[in-house]
This record gives C-alpha cells, structure tokens and sequence, in this order.
C-alpha cells in the first residue's frame, strides 16, 4: 500500500479581509472570488415559497435578490370576475392566511365606505374583538417560527398551544379555524355565542403571564440575544423611504399607528399605546427589537379586547347588511388598516355594477420585502435567516 505523507501548513493569523480579497500579515493579497447561493424557494426559513438569490464573498453577503411569484394566485383579477362584492371576502381571507379576519375587515371598510354604509355598534366592537384576537394568533406565530430559526424549538410549541385557544374562539363563533368569511359588508356572519365572552376573558386573564414566560424562555434568552441584537439593522430613514410599516416600522423607532393616527371602527374609544422600538437591548431598528414590539403588542391587544368585552353593546349584527349591492358608477375609495404585518390597503373602483370594476390590495408584507436587500449586505451568511425571519412575511400577500 502506497504511504501518503501529509505536509502540516501554517497559515498566518494575522490577516485583514476585504471584499475581493484577503490581505496576510506578510502583505501578500489572496484573490477571492463572489459566488451566487440560491436559498429557497424551498427552504424553510424563507417562511414560504420565496427565492433568495444571494451573492456571497466568503461569508459575508455582498447582495440579496428576492425572487417572487411562486404562490401567485390572481387576487385582483379573480376579485374583478365575482358576481357581487361579498363574494371577494373569502379571497382576501386567503391573502394573509395567517391573519384573514383584519384581511377581509379592509375589504369590507372599502364597500362600506363606497355605498355609505353605518354599521351598529355591536358590530363595531364584535370586529374590534376579533381583530385583536387574530392580531395575538398571528404574533404568536410570527414569535414561535422565529424561535426556530433562532434555533430553539420549546418556544414554538407554547405558542401553538396558546394559538389554539383563539382558534377555539374563532370556531365556536363562526365555524372556521383560519378562513374565516366572518366579517361581511354591513356586519358580521354570527353574532358571539353566549359562552364567548367568558371564554375570551379566562383567554385574557390566562395569557398575560404566558406572554411573561415567553420573554423568559425566549426574548432574553442569551443566546437568542446575541443571534439577533445588533442584527439586521434597520435605521429610521430607511424604514421611511421604503414605506416599510407595522412592527416592523414602529422597532426602527416611528411612532406610528393607523389604528391611532388614521383612526378607524372604535379603536379610539379604549386606552391602548402604539409599541416602539427602545433599544434596551442592542440597537433600535435590529431584529431583536422588531421580535420585542410583537411581544409587547400582544399585551396591548389583551387590553383592548378586555375593554371591549366589558363595554360591548346590544344590537342587531345583520341589521346593515344591505340585501344588494350596487355602487353609484366611477366611485373609487381607499382604505387601509393596521394588520399584523402593517398597513394593508384596499383601492376599489365602482362601474355602476354588481361586482368591482376594480380591487387593489396594498400587502405590507410585499412592502416591508422590498428592504430586506438594505439591510442584509455586508451582514454574515449565517444572520440572513434571523432578518428574513424578523420581517414575519406571508407569501400569500406577498405574491397574491
């Protein structure tokens, strides 16, 4: 058998790194060479069907470019050809999959505004109700997920424990566990059963130290601080100028809220405030502090849903909805709403009809997107899943 001598090398500790090239403490220069990784559109932290073609030198990323489209499903068009305006609200329920009740409540605050429409109170504060619930069920995905591309698996479960409470209190409403048709134009498909109020406040008064044993076991978790602190930092005026909006908006320290600043429904009627970025730990704008804003909302929600159970009125919930819909011709509307995610808008165009001329969707997570290239250049390979992550996309509103 043929002996094989191997020769050990020492390599210089002492060298600088720059893009293009490595520099030893010799002073000799050592060519590099960029190279374009795929990650996706299969991967499972791209969080669904999206494609990110990466240009690397070494370990750091020199670019990012997302490559969409793969769950493209012709909402608008698809909205356009229905026969009436309510037959839409089941489409845009499958835009967010994740948060369809404030998809379809954008929708519907359009038509209503298009023919004039005053819903009851009831109404009102039942939607409000449920919003809140949806926003909690999405958060407590976008935080479980997120612990996974962290690398710990025990927060997700809790998580999806938690959700599944809410999804109780979706089911035993209107019958649907995550497509929901509840919210129609002029009101709501059901009226709330006579056990869901108390089942919401025992949700309520379970769930706030649940949020406390989240932060424990996961927000200041050392190595979850060091994965995402100081990460992906998003600065103000960046955020701005893509018109990035949502948590991930109000962690780069803009204090900005449609639900208070372009007020809608009743949310002004309950003490709540809008959670920013404060960069207790790291830096206002980084991925830490965009998981922090979804903690902390989540606490603002129970206040409001609690508020709201303890105040909600009497009244017909199917006493405004009109039996045929036909919008006077070339009447047009935007509206839009704080989801989950950001501000969801909904442009919709009359032609004198019984179904839209026009219906376009405004999905902040195709938006919020658009910035991850700013912020992941010059960042290690190994942080681009905490970033993408730390936007809490869907694709289903992002591709539509």
């Amino acid at each position: 058998m043929k002996k094989v001598i191997q020769q050990s090398v020492t390599l210089p500790t002492d060298y600088t790194v720059t893009p293009g090239s490595i520099t030893t403490s010799t002073g000799k220069t050592l060519r590099t060479e960029e190279m374009i990784i795929n990650m996706g559109p299969q991967h499972p932290s791209t969080h669904g069907v999206l494609r990110l073609e990466l240009v690397v030198d070494g370990e750091i990323i020199v670019d990012c470019i997302p490559h969409i489209g793969y769950l493209h499903r012709c909402f608008e068009k698809h909205c356009e050809h229905m026969t009436n305006y309510q037959q839409v609200i089941p489409y845009a329920d499958r835009m967010d999959y994740c948060s369809a009740i404030t998809n379809e409540w954008g929708y519907v605050l359009a038509v209503e505004k298009m023919l004039g429409i005053q819903v009851p109170e009831r109404v009102e504060y039942i939607r409000v109700i449920m919003a809140e619930l949806q926003r909690i069920a999405s958060h407590l995905i976008a935080v479980g997920t997120y612990g996974i591309d962290a690398g710990a698996f025990t927060p997700f479960l809790y998580c999806f424990i938690d959700r599944e409470k809410i999804l109780d209190l979706f089911e035993i409403t209107c019958g649907a566990r995550l497509l929901y048709n509840y919210i129609w134009i002029g009101g709501v498909s059901h009226d709330l059963p006579p056990q869901f109020i108390d089942q919401a406040k025992e949700f309520c008064a379970y769930f706030r130290p649940r949020i406390k044993m989240l932060n424990e076991l996961l927000t200041y978790n050392e190595i979850f601080v060091k994965r995402t602190a100081n990460v992906g930092i998003l600065p103000k005026d960046v955020a701005l100028n893509y018109a990035v909006s949502g948590p991930q908006l109000r962690a780069s320290g803009v204090n900005w809220d449609l639900r208070r600043d372009d007020p809608y429904s009743v949310y002004h009627k309950f003490a709540w405030e809008p959670q920013i970025g404060k960069g207790e730990v790291g830096t206002v704008g980084d991925c830490w502090n965009r998981h922090m804003v979804r903690m902390r909302e989540m606490e603002q929600s129970l206040n409001i849903i609690e508020q709201a159970l303890a105040s909600l009125p009497p009244g017909d919930v199917h006493a405004a909805i009109p039996k045929r819909i036909r919008p006077e011709k070339d009447v047009e509307v935007y509206v839009r709403t704080e989801t989950p995610r950001g501000e969801l808008g909904f442009y919709v165009i009359s032609d004198g009809s019984t179904s839209p001329f026009r219906v376009k969707a405004r999905g902040p997570a195709f938006v919020n997107l658009s910035v991850l290239p700013e912020i992941v250049r010059g960042a290690m390979l190994a942080d681009l899943v905490l970033i993408a992550g730390s936007i809490d996309i869907v694709l289903g509103e992002v591709d539509r």
